[in-house]
């Protein structure tokens, strides 16, 4: 008797997540170019949760495009969101403008949310994200509160907001790495604080009624002994037919 054999299983795709990148001055072997980059540490974030990043950098179109290609969409890190965007003057302190990205970003997240794909937005990306809908920033925070040294990450304490999703991830408190000068001041329409920290900053942002949308202030991509956050990000990002 004749066994019938058992039929090969197709292997669960990796959801495919976009991260928004540098576009800047770079340096490497002999060469000094203007290069798009981005720390390494996102895109160990993103494989180790089990997605496969595609780097993202300004460009003059095809934001609706990518956001259908794509399973999640992280805005990054980066420079000062430029303050003409919510309607104030620049700060002396407020670093110079990128344009150039701050409009392909606000693209990028525009098509994200009209077709409600999962995004993760970090420090800038949180910043941007409230931005996009209306809020503002203040541009510069107490000296040594929250960026203490040059380009040192430190740690301290959040209070999440109980039954939010972050507190579904990370719960009610929680350390986080931070490095910023900029903190979000008027909240954009329809988003939530979800959490804060001891002097009031606000550390967390969330969009109800979408599968996903959450943006943080601190960077969990440098924290690789806690990934709970780009997990719970990369299983709401996973590809519809992985869900079936």
């Amino acid at each position: 008797m004749t066994r019938e054999p058992h039929p090969t299983r197709e292997p669960q795709r990796r959801p495919l997540i976009g991260i928004t990148s540098y576009q800047d001055e770079a340096a490497w072997s002999v060469w000094r170019q203007r290069a798009s980059l981005l720390p390494q540490t996102y895109v160990d974030a993103v494989v180790r949760a089990g997605g496969t990043p595609v780097l993202l950098p300004p460009q003059p179109g095809g934001a609706e495009h990518l956001a259908e290609a794509l399973d999640g969409l992280v805005l990054a890190g980066g420079p000062d969101v430029d303050p003409a965007r919510y309607g104030a003057a620049a700060d002396p302190r407020t670093g110079p403008p990128h344009p150039a990205r701050d409009d392909w970003e606000n693209r990028l997240l525009h098509a994200a949310l009209a077709r409600d794909l999962p995004l993760l937005g970090v420090c800038r990306g949180m910043q941007l994200l409230n931005v996009a809908l209306g809020g503002t920033l203040l541009q510069h925070l107490p000296e040594r509160s929250h960026q203490i040294v040059p380009a040192g990450f430190v740690r301290h304490p959040v209070a999440v907001e109980d039954g939010s999703r972050l507190a579904g991830v990370l719960g009610t408190a929680t350390d986080v790495s931070c490095y910023h000068h900029q903190a979000v001041d008027r909240v954009g329409r329809g988003l939530q604080v979800t959490a804060r920290s001891a002097d009031g900053t606000v550390e967390a942002l969330e969009l109800p009624g979408h599968r996903f949308v959450l943006g943080v202030q601190w960077h969990p991509e440098t924290d690789p002994d806690d990934d709970r956050l780009f997990h719970a990000f990369l299983t709401a990002s996973q590809p519809r037919e992985n869900t079936r």
